[in-house]
């Protein structure tokens, strides 16, 4: 069945108070700050523990300045340096878009660094149960691009069940609904596969092993999903058709692989060296 819609021109201002307007991109970082907060104090207290509740609560400030500074700041570095050299007045206009996960995951990996130093927390331990929450915002993030009308997807063929018309893109050729595919591959699925692993308590003992399973897999579901999706204008395509999105998360792939391998030789070393203890002292 051939199913062609248009897009519904959204308003992205969810309320106007007077001046102060609230647009649904930052409630999508709010409400997602604060259900990873939530969910966070619970795997926090899973065995072995890692942080007490009231050092969950202090990281939530560090959360956000990791997220808003390295997304923003990531997203001038990486997708626009020249535009913002230019017009430095726009760095500040965060609600109308503008946001690098990849920017934002490095400024949280350097929030969590200085904050387990400050606080005595194993970094690697912390950062597993800090990640697994993420999906969370992934998913609010994609479905507020979709309400903005923004990132669509390249033209899908004719035979394409559910294909979608974005007037903002100053044609009317029926596109890819890539927001939704993003919001579902790296929202709905990566955090589905993180909460079941997240449950067996001999993953959480390697320390680094579910960070490293959410890297691995945020960079190979964003680049599933770039293939859907319409690259930046002032951007293009590069070497072999490559996007920007897929060149920055193929060393996430690399990355995060080695971090599992790491932490899966790490325990099995433990686990040998205990055998050793146990039948020495028998």
């Amino acid at each position: 069945m051939d199913f062609v819609v248009v897009w519904p021109h959204f308003n992205p201002i969810l309320v106007r108070f007077g001046p102060l307007e609230i647009h649904y991109y930052a409630l999508a970082y709010i409400i997602a700050l604060i259900i990873g907060w939530r969910l966070l104090r619970r795997l926090a207290r899973a065995h072995p523990p890692v942080a007490t509740g009231e050092q969950i609560d202090d990281f939530l400030a560090w959360a956000t300045l990791g997220v808003v500074l390295g997304g923003r700041i990531g997203y001038i570095l990486f997708y626009r340096p020249i535009f913002y050299f230019h017009h430095p007045n726009q760095i500040y206009a965060v609600w109308d878009g503008g946001m690098s996960f990849h920017g934002g995951f490095i400024g949280v990996a350097v929030a969590i660094l200085i904050f387990c130093y400050r606080r005595g927390i194993d970094p690697w331990r912390f950062a597993d149960r800090v990640a697994v929450p993420v999906p969370i915002g992934l998913f609010l993030g994609r479905i507020a691009n979709f309400i903005n009308g923004e990132l669509w997807g390249r033209p899908a063929p004719s035979w394409f069940p559910f294909r979608m018309i974005y007037p903002e893109s100053g044609s009317d050729v029926p596109r890819y609904p890539s927001e939704l595919f993003e919001a579902f591959l790296e929202g709905v699925v990566l955090f589905v596969v993180l909460l079941v692993a997240s449950r067996s308590e001999r993953l959480r003992r390697q320390p680094g092993f579910l960070a490293g399973m959410f890297v691995m897999g945020y960079g190979v579901m964003r680049s599933i999903a770039e293939n859907f999706r319409q690259p930046d204008w002032f951007l293009g395509y590069f070497a072999f058709g490559l996007t920007m999105g897929q060149i920055l998360s193929l060393p996430m792939i690399v990355v995060g692989a080695a971090m599992m391998w790491r932490a899966h030789r790490a325990d099995q070393a433990d686990q040998a060296n205990h055998a050793v203890t146990v039948s020495t002292l028998e």
